[in-house]
């Protein structure tokens, strides 16, 4: 495209406050290529002028920029970690009264699991979950917590009999479930973090931002955490310089706070 991709960028953090110079450019340009295509719009300026005016362009821009893939229970091993070995430690060191904070948690499908896996060890209204995320869209979406059966695919039968009410070709979460997760709009490369987290889940986002904003968040995280707090990430982010970031390994993709 002839236009300058550069102030285009400037534009957009004037527009959205999303600092596109964090996510890897080639990746992240091409999608906003084809997306400007595919509304039929010829250079960066035009599509501008058009998301100031239409709010369903602005919208669905957002929407497309913040990649949205998630299912509950991704990785169930992991999960199995997190309530073998992760969970019992925290309760054991901090008792009862967790303080959680869901990251880029998108629809809804990471923190409602947490909720889910919590009830196993406590009452629901015990449970308090904090859970962010960028896009106000996929944030309504959690907040209504309908969701395909393909998103289900990996939970456990229990939860899915317990706290599921299939509506049509989907299936609707508990709202005992959904009372327990406050959901918020939150920039994770702008805006300011939680304090005195025990456990941070922020999972397949870091892989679309640039080694520098990673490291930016990473040390973050750190500082959200209390002392042997526990960030766990996904299952294609391991850490290599965690120990320069003020982390121990606990286990693989669970890292505590020195």
């Amino acid at each position: 495209m002839a236009n300058d991709y550069e102030s285009f960028k400037k534009k957009i953090f004037e527009l959205t406050t999303i600092d596109l110079n964090a996510y890897k450019e080639r990746q992240m340009k091409r999608r906003i290529d084809t997306l400007i295509a595919r509304n039929k719009y010829t250079d960066y300026d035009s599509y501008v002028l058009a998301l100031k005016t239409n709010r369903d362009l602005f919208d669905e821009f957002v929407n497309y920029l913040t990649i949205n893939v998630s299912e509950f229970y991704r990785n169930p091993q992991l999960w199995e970690v997190l309530e073998k070995e992760i969970l019992p430690q925290l309760m054991s060191r901090f008792g009862n009264g967790l303080k959680i904070w869901s990251a880029a948690c998108s629809t809804g499908d990471e923190p409602y699991s947490l909720v889910m896996l919590l009830s196993k060890f406590m009452p629901l209204s015990k449970i308090k979950i904090i859970a962010t995320d960028i896009d106000k869209q996929v944030l309504e979406k959690a907040r209504m917590g309908i969701y395909s059966a393909n998103s289900l695919n990996g939970l456990p039968k229990e939860f899915k009999d317990k706290f599921f009410t299939p509506v049509g070709n989907s299936f609707k979460i508990s709202d005992d479930i959904k009372k327990c997760v406050e959901f918020k709009n939150h920039n994770l490369l702008k805006d300011e973090y939680p304090a005195n987290c025990h456990l941070i889940v922020c999972r397949n986002v870091m892989i679309y931002f640039t080694e520098e904003a990673k490291e930016e968040i990473y040390k973050k995280f750190n500082r959200s955490l209390v002392k042997e707090g526990i960030l766990f990430v996904g299952s294609t982010e391991q850490i290599i310089n965690y120990k320069d970031m003020g982390y121990s390994s606990k286990k693989l993709f669970f890292y505590e706070k020195v």
